[in-house]
């Protein structure tokens, strides 16, 4: 018993250090370890379990869409980066630049891609020539990399996996609908996959990707009380076509110039599934994410036909969950305390008074709620419970969000909220980016989004008084 605390003890209570507490999950869940490079983490097995279904499940997604893949290179030329001012100058202070080639200089620098807008508008304007060629509907599955001042697992590393949308469209409409609708595509996943409710809207000016016309954001309320931006979409317009000269002949022989999106998303969804569902005893996973759905835990394994019947579950169960059994010589408690760290949400009990009842036990990761099942039902039951703690995470995330949603009037009471009250908080806006970063500065909170869902709350801006024309989101954020 006292193995089985300690395993518990290795994690610090989120009430008494929130950040402490990720820190202490992440590592003890074995979901990273700690490169040699600074800001640069290794994802183990467990970790890079959930990317992959993570991108399992978007990729088929975006493909239903008419999304396809490609991989572009991980350098680019500067004279490239260089074509799109505003985007240059967005992501100077943390590029990384390759200077030397094995034992020579280069004769031209070049970036480790923080995104690759560059490369894209470099191949639409080679094989982009007629309105036959469009939509191109791209995507790629690769790594980026962006000099962070300060990083932590998953929410902010120097290097991190990513998907990167890339499309060229025909019409400005065609530009937009896209955008929303890969916004959506975001939204739909975090919400049915990852039990994660999300604010949908539109970033302010200020807060726009650099060289955009228009960024759509999904924001989401971590425990704590912070927001965390879980997903982008962007709507270049032509601006990037018109710098790299991505030209196409319309039905009436003019040239056109084409219409860009981009969107992604990245390794910091898993960030957001730990801070979201986690508790003191570790990670809690969502089943429709979870790389293992139901761990089964033989117990006094050692006598006769345990094992046999845990192995022949196992077989029965797999057709339908991913199931694994836990024999390990270790005692019964501490696989118990170890299937909680790790976040799997089922965990099935049996042992030889179990098997002469011709039953088990299973117990739910997020209630710990243990029911009796008979083994003639189990799959079937396990579908159930499965399927009842997907729909609870979602509640209870989504509970816990409007709890800390917080509507506020005025400039005092805005100050006081932010100070006493983690969350988000919804107040009217100006437009005016002198009362946004007045805001900033005065609470540190910044403006999330102009929510697709307004409301108005009051006629005038919460910060200067003058007439309101949006309502904004706004909060502290990872």
């Amino acid at each position: 018993m006292a193995n089985e605390k300690k395993l518990v003890e290795a994690i610090t209570s989120m009430e008494e250090d929130f950040a402490q507490w990720y820190t202490d999950v992440v590592k003890k869940a074995e979901l990273i370890d700690y490169s040699s490079v600074r800001g640069c983490m290794i994802l183990r097995p467990a970790g890079y379990a959930i990317w992959e279904k993570i991108q399992k499940e978007v990729d088929r997604r975006f493909k239903e869409t008419g999304v396809e893949n490609v991989y572009m290179p991980m350098f680019i030329p500067e004279s490239l980066l260089q074509k799109e001012k505003d985007h240059v100058e967005g992501f100077a202070p943390e590029v990384a630049w390759v200077t030397q080639g094995g034992l020579e200089p280069l004769q031209e620098r070049l970036v480790v891609r923080p995104t690759s807008e560059t490369l894209f508008c470099d191949l639409y304007s080679n094989i982009v020539h007629s309105y036959r060629d469009l939509p191109k509907l791209y995507n790629q599955w690769c790594s980026v990399v962006r000099w962070e001042k300060t990083t932590r697992p998953f929410l902010r590393t120097t290097e991190f996996l990513w998907q990167e949308g890339h499309t060229a469209h025909a019409t400005a409409e065609e530009a937009e609908e896209r955008t929303v609708q890969m916004l959506n595509l975001y939204a739909d996943f975090c919400e049915q996959v990852l039990a994660i409710p999300m604010i949908k809207g539109r970033k302010t000016e200020k807060e726009k990707f650099a060289g955009a016309e228009s960024t759509y954001t999904i924001e989401a309320l971590m425990h704590d009380g912070k927001a965390l931006q879980s997903g982008t979409s962007h709507n270049f317009g032509d601006g990037f076509a018109k710098a790299f000269g991505i030209q196409y002949s319309d039905k009436n022989n003019q040239l056109q110039y084409a219409h860009q999106t981009s969107w992604g998303i990245t390794t910091r969804l898993i960030g957001a599934i730990i801070m979201v569902h986690g508790d003191d005893s570790g990670l809690v996973l969502p089943p429709r994410i979870a790389p293992i759905q139901v761990m089964i835990v033989p117990i006094m394994q050692k006598k006769e036909g345990v094992l046999e019947k845990a192995y022949a579950l196992k077989e029965e169960l797999s057709k339908c969950f991913d199931v694994k059994v836990d024999d390990s010589d270790k005692s019964p408690g501490w696989k118990f305390s170890e299937q909680e760290m790790r976040g799997i949400p089922v965990r099935v009990e049996i042992g030889p008074k179990d098997i002469e009842a011709n039953q088990c036990v299973v117990v739910r990761r997020d209630t710990r709620e243990k029911i009796t099942v008979s083994l003639d039902e189990l799959q079937m039951k396990l579908g159930e419970i499965l399927d009842a703690m997907q729909k609870d995470m979602l509640e209870r995330a989504r509970t816990h969000r409007d709890a800390h949603t917080y509507t506020v009037t005025n400039y005092e009471e805005f100050k006081t909220t932010v100070k006493e009250k983690p969350g988000f908080i919804k107040a009217m806006w100006c437009g005016e980016e002198a009362c946004e970063l007045k805001i900033k500065e005065d609470t540190t909170a910044t403006s999330r989004c102009m929510p697709f869902e307004q409301e108005k709350i009051t006629d005038t801006c919460v910060c200067c008084g003058k007439p309101a024309k949006t309502m904004v989101y706004w909060g502290k954020a990872y």
